[in-house]
C-alpha cells in the first residue's frame, strides 16, 4: 500500500469538506444576521443589472488608425502599406476599445432602496463571429442605481491571424473596419460575463455567465 497516496488523499479530502464547511457557517451567518427577506433582497439588487455593448473605439491594425476609414479603398497608401506588409509577416495585431453598457434601474420591484451597485469583478470572453478569441476581466465599477447607464471601456489587444489564420488580407481589414471603422459597430461582437456584485452579505458571484450584445440590454437573471 501506499501510504504517501493515502496520506495525501485523505489531506485532500479533508481540505475540500472543510471548505464545504466554511460555505455552509457563511450561509447560516447570512440567514442569522439578515435573514431569508435580506438574502433574497442581495439576489434581487443584483438581478437588477443590466449590459449592452456599445460601440468599438480606436480601432488600430498594426499599428494603423481605423476608426476613420469606411472601407479598404479610402485607406491612404502608407497606411495600407504598413497593413499589407504586417500581414505579409504573419501578424496582424488589432486594439480597440470596447464600450459596454451598464445599467441599474433600482425600480422599486422588490430589493433594498440601496441606490447604486458595485462591480468588484467581472470576468468575460470576447467572441467574434462566434469564435471564441480572448479573456480577462475589469473591476471596481460603481453603476448609479437611477437608470442612467455607466460605461465600462474594456481594453483589447490581439493578433487577428491567431484565431482567424484562414482569413485573407481584405477579409481580415473588412472585419477590423466592420468592427471599429467610420460605419462600424459590435454588432459581431459578442461578451460572455460573469459579474461579482458587492452586497450587505459581501460579494456575490453571477451562477453563470450570460451573453452582451449590441441589440439589448440583458441580465443574469
Amino acid at each position: 500500500m501506499d501510504f504517501k497516496n493515502v496520506k495525501f488523499n485523505k489531506i485532500k479530502s479533508m481540505k475540500k469538506y472543510y471548505k464545504a464547511f466554511l460555505i455552509f457557517c457563511l450561509v447560516c451567518f447570512a440567514f442569522m444576521n439578515f435573514g431569508c427577506s435580506g438574502l433574497m433582497d442581495a439576489i434581487t439588487n443584483i438581478q437588477r443589472l443590466k449590459f449592452k455593448l456599445d460601440k468599438v473605439s480606436g480601432m488600430k491594425v498594426a499599428n494603423v488608425p481605423l476608426s476613420n476609414f469606411g472601407s479598404i479603398s479610402s485607406i491612404g497608401v502608407l497606411d495600407a502599406a504598413n497593413l499589407l506588409a504586417s500581414f505579409t509577416q504573419g501578424k496582424l495585431p488589432v486594439a480597440f476599445t470596447l464600450n459596454v453598457l451598464a445599467k441599474n434601474p433600482n425600480d422599486g420591484t422588490g430589493g433594498t432602496k440601496q441606490s447604486s451597485a458595485v462591480i468588484e469583478n467581472m470576468a468575460w470572453r470576447l467572441f467574434i463571429d462566434n469564435k471564441e478569441t480572448i479573456n480577462g476581466n475589469v473591476g471596481n465599477i460603481n453603476v448609479p442605481g437611477v437608470g442612467q447607464t455607466t460605461n465600462i471601456p474594456i481594453g483589447i489587444s490581439f493578433d487577428l491571424l491567431k484565431f482567424f489564420s484562414n482569413g485573407q488580407y481584405n477579409d481580415l481589414i473588412n472585419l477590423a473596419l466592420a468592427l471599429g471603422g467610420k460605419n462600424g459597430s459590435s454588432s459581431r461582437i459578442t461578451l460572455k460575463v460573469k459579474p461579482t456584485v458587492s452586497t450587505v452579505l459581501g460579494p456575490i458571484t453571477y451562477p453563470g455567465e450570460f451573453d452582451v450584445i449590441d441589440k439589448e440590454f440583458r441580465g443574469g437573471n
